[in-house]
């Protein structure tokens, strides 16, 4: 079966890399991702992935510290991440390249949308750091910018839960989930799917958002394959 995108985006949390164990990475779940990864370039998709930093720092449950200098701390947490993932697919004989929104340049490269755009063409899994490069925003920003500056066909939010709901499933036994949903109803019922920054840059830049569950790492390949998994947000 024949893939439905040519270019992902591909969000991923540092909770889910964290597996069970909530904080830093599991090796296991690294490899059970990564390996995914590789399947979806193999199959002529061209990948780039944001890396959340979660599982290793949150700048905003940081307490009283400045709220700069901790979104900072956020930001070098996910090049944490970027790098494990980086060092899995290059072990799974994927080539894969770290891009930062900070200058890290012994560590990865600046961003740059066109090396960016090069590398992805040429098969390279490019993984990007520091959400936007700036504090006050979120990683999930981060991946509605830099899917729209590399043109995805898609922003792939991969997280812990397996859709988008009408309100909490974890509290609401009686939850409903939604199969498509608008930009308009998540902003309006203040769905709680990605903040309203991240939502109004994929709306202004008609950039659809599949949420989906990446514990099944399977998730990815058939939702490249138009598989119906998870909720699309359109327009």
């Amino acid at each position: 079966m024949e893939t439905v995108y040519k270019r992902i985006l591909l969000k991923v949390s540092g909770e889910v890399l964290a597996g069970d164990g909530k904080k830093g990475i599991d090796f296991e779940k690294l490899n059970e991702i990564c390996g995914v990864i590789k399947r979806t370039a193999d199959l002529g998709v061209e990948v780039a992935v944001v890396v959340g930093g979660g599982n290793f720092w949150r700048g905003r449950s940081s307490g009283e510290m400045d709220r700069t200098r901790a979104d900072q701390m956020g930001m070098l947490a996910t090049v944490l991440n970027a790098l494990a993932l980086q060092d899995e697919l290059i072990k799974l004989g994927r080539n894969a390249e770290v891009m930062t929104g900070l200058d890290i340049q012994r560590v990865g490269r600046p961003f740059n949308k066109f090396e960016a755009d090069r590398l992805l063409k040429d098969g390279t899994v490019v993984i990007f750091g520091c959400g936007t490069g700036n504090p006050y925003f979120t990683t999930d920003t981060g991946a509605s910018l830099r899917a729209s500056e590399i043109g995805a066909d898609i922003y792939f939010k991969a997280t812990n839960v397996d859709g988008v709901y009408d309100k909490d499933p974890n509290k609401y036994p009686d939850a409903v989930k939604y199969d498509t949903v608008s930009f308009d109803e998540i902003l309006e019922k203040r769905l709680n799917v990605m903040d309203n920054t991240a939502t109004a840059m994929a709306l202004n830049n008609k950039l659809p958002v599949l949420v989906f569950n990446l514990n099944d790492p399977e998730n990815v390949i058939r939702a490249v394959k138009g598989e119906k998994i998870g909720t699309v947000v359109t327009f």
